[in-house]
């Protein structure tokens, strides 16, 4: 799991949301998982473009509103990308592929709340929303199980992988 600590901030444009985005990016390996969340237009495919792009994924990176799931090949492993929007049961998931994503992808899922109960148990969420200006946003990260900061230890160690991941 990508080792963070809960932490909010402002991204003033764009720009700072693909640096986010970016360094994100750079610390996912196999099997992470990270959901976007936020209402409509909060920027969540913009940051999943920017984080792919950041892999070295040079493919466009259409929204995947209408195929509900893009892959893309990059050097690091297989990136799942979905956009749960139109499920209405968490069961549809299972359909995608989310399954198998899960077992050595790096996945990002846009509108995560649709898995209800499904939703992995370890993951890195990050929650979008619009800013004080326009092009600003105001993000925040937190992992799930959300692990304490410890004294001295910033950020803390992720958990420890279960066997057969």
């Amino acid at each position: 799991m990508i080792a963070t600590f809960l932490s909010s901030l402002t991204l003033a444009d764009e720009a700072a949301t693909a640096s986010l985005a970016a360094n994100l990016a750079q610390r996912a390996r196999p099997g992470d998982v990270i959901t976007l969340a936020g209402p409509l237009g909060a920027g969540k495919t913009s940051f999943a473009r920017f984080f792919i792009a950041a892999l070295g994924v040079d493919d466009e990176v259409p929204s995947p509103t209408f195929t509900l799931v893009q892959t893309y090949e990059a050097a690091s492993g297989l990136i799942w990308h979905f956009d749960l929007y139109r499920l209405t049961t968490p069961d549809e998931a299972r359909e995608l592929g989310l399954e198998e994503a899960l077992i050595d992808g790096i996945v990002l899922i846009e509108w995560p709340d649709r898995l209800g109960s499904s939703l992995p148990r370890e993951r890195l969420d990050v929650i979008l929303a619009p800013g004080p200006a326009a092009t600003a946003r105001l993000a925040t990260a937190r992992p799930e199980p959300a692990r304490p900061s410890l004294p001295g230890c910033s950020p803390c160690p992720a958990p420890t992988p279960k066997a057969g991941r």
